[in-house]
């Protein structure tokens, strides 16, 4: 089976190349940069020699922020750089901000899981050890790893019942992959227990990276903290599509009662800003869409926030948040977004039926009275005005228990991690 993985991802090469091209110019892709995930001539290579290259891959936003932490307190050791690989281009985008704060850290696109591609991208670079994030499990790159003897770990591990299931469907294969991992450090406790049943060794769960709070070098300060001092505002975070016409409507209900309401959405892709405000148009809004270090205008009540990064602005005054990817039916087996980041701020939070991706974390919040389901913009409306009644911060309480389980959960995990640095080549 791995063998038919190898020829058929050789042969998809040139269809990936095509398609990916054809991704830039939908703004999907890196207008320069997306080279670097088809052609080894464009891979970048920057490799010291006197320092040990420790790479990591994050897929998406959520992935990397998990690791920012972890990276911020290894480079405290001062022998190591570090290799840190994304796919998507947001998430480029905030490595790239992140990253220079951090220093001696280079960012590239994760290039295709294509036998010969992966050859390249090792032979250049040269890692000394490997830790891939969440789910990411890509056989060429693991296989090409164990065959030159670099040591893997599988940080925040994350398999489901239904991945599971698929991958007993090939069990030689499943355990071939697993079992070239060095470590694993789950995300959940359901995790372990599937890798205990593939007899996988070297598995601990201290905790989902995500409870670590990330606010290295970051400054609370905007243009716009006079205005989100001073207005009445429900802040929508991380929205889909098909979720924006809830937010509008739940806006449109709060102004029936509240004259002075002001709604601030921050949709996931921001891409599709111009078409939010269309949708505003429709109803006569006044609409705002705000890049990095605009000012929000007084006079506009729905205002579109267009770049990354800065969520924390709007949680550090908010007080009712809404996290998105979270309403829709059709985002049911990977629905949810990170809410801690507005949970560790001190905000009430709102969420649909649909968040597999986070289902722990919420029901912990929700055991806190954190966190709340809601299932449409009336249930909305009707939790935002009661917050609105009594206007403080909710959870300042659970902020303790927030900051000591960070704590604890970025110690041991860090802990492991160094043991695993030291003990690689043993």
């Amino acid at each position: 089976m791995i063998f038919f993985y190898k020829v058929i991802t050789t042969c998809l090469y040139p269809i990936l190349v095509i398609f990916i091209y054809f991704r830039k110019f939908k703004n999907k892709e890196h207008r320069e940069r997306y080279k670097e995930k088809i052609f080894s001539s464009n891979f970048n290579v920057h490799r010291e020699k006197n320092y040990k290259l420790i790479w990591f891959h994050a897929a998406s936003i959520g992935e990397l922020k998990s690791i920012l932490p972890l990276i911020s307190e290894l480079n405290k050791k001062g022998d190591l750089k570090f290799l840190i690989t994304t796919v998507t281009l947001s998430s480029a985008n905030l490595a790239e901000k992140e990253l220079a704060k951090i220093g001696n850290s280079k960012h590239r696109f994760l290039p295709v899981d294509v036998e010969f591609i992966v050859k390249r991208f090792l032979s250049q670079w040269k890692p000394d050890a490997i830790f891939f994030v969440d789910s990411e499990i890509w056989p060429n790159i693991i296989l090409n790893a164990k065959k030159n003897k670099i040591p893997l770990a599988l940080i925040n591990a994350r398999l489901t019942k239904k991945s599971f299931n698929r991958w007993m469907l090939f069990p030689h294969v499943a355990k071939k992959i697993f079992q070239s991992f060095n470590l694993f450090l789950t995300s959940n406790v359901e995790t372990k227990d599937y890798l205990s049943k593939l007899n996988i060794r070297n598995v601990h769960y201290k905790g989902n990276l995500k409870l670590i709070s990330y606010e290295l070098n970051r400054k609370f300060h905007s243009p716009n903290d006079e205005f989100l001092k001073k207005e009445k505002f429900w802040f929508a975070a991380s929205t889909h599509d098909g979720e924006d016409e809830m937010c509008i409507q739940t806006h449109l209900n709060l102004k029936k009662k509240l004259k002075e309401i002001k709604t601030i959405i921050a949709p996931r892709h921001i891409n599709r800003s111009n078409l939010i405000k269309q949708k505003c148009d429709k109803y006569s809004l006044d609409c705002q869409i705000i890049n990095e270090n605009d000012i929000i205008n007084d006079d506009k009540e729905f205002i579109i926030i267009n770049s990354f990064g800065n969520l924390h602005h709007y949680y550090k005054f908010g007080e009712s948040v809404f996290i998105g990817k979270s309403i829709l039916q059709s985002l049911e087996k990977v629905g949810g977004q990170n809410p801690l980041e507005a949970a560790h701020q001190g905000c009430k939070i709102y969420h649909g039926p649909f968040i597999s991706n986070f289902k722990e974390i919420y029901e912990l919040l929700e055991k806190k009275g954190i966190s709340k389901k809601i299932t449409n913009s009336e249930e909305l409306t009707y939790c935002l005005l009661k917050d609105f009644d009594n206007p403080n911060k909710f959870n300042n309480n659970f902020n303790e228990v927030m900051n000591d389980l960070s704590k604890r959960t970025l110690d041991e995990t860090l802990l492991l991690i160094e043991n695993f640095l030291l003990n690689e080549n043993k």
